[in-house]
């Protein structure tokens, strides 16, 4: 996949995430992309697990439309990237319910850049 290839338009990706003891786990998430950046944040804030493995060990996989691409997530809790994160939500997602639930205050720490390895 030419990186950011799809992901502006696919509504859901799966991140493949390993835990301390090695199991691989995989969880459903939201990614958007702001001049050719993409970058994804924790429902569940820090308390996600996904984002708990994903900032322990930092090499994940993102399964795209039946595809693995190998990349390193990246803590983007800075004003620019949360503020090009959240337009992108706004953009991508404007249409759904749930909008609101991945731009709360307390949840925008948890901003991770994908970036292709």
């Amino acid at each position: 996949m030419e990186w950011p290839g799809t992901l502006e338009a696919v509504p859901e990706v799966d991140i493949e995430t390993h835990g301390a003891d090695d199991a691989v786990h995989r969880t459903t998430i939201w990614p958007v992309v702001d001049g050719g950046d993409v970058y994804v944040r924790s429902l569940r804030g820090t308390a996600g697990r996904w984002y708990q493995e994903a900032t322990a060990s930092p090499d994940v996989v993102l399964h795209v439309a039946g595809e693995s691409v190998p990349v390193q997530a990246v803590p983007a809790p800075d004003v620019e990237s949360i503020g090009r994160a959240n337009a992108g939500y706004q953009r991508k997602y404007a249409d759904s319910p749930s909008l609101g639930t991945m731009t709360r205050d307390e949840i925008l720490g948890t901003t991770l850049r994908l970036e292709p390895r």
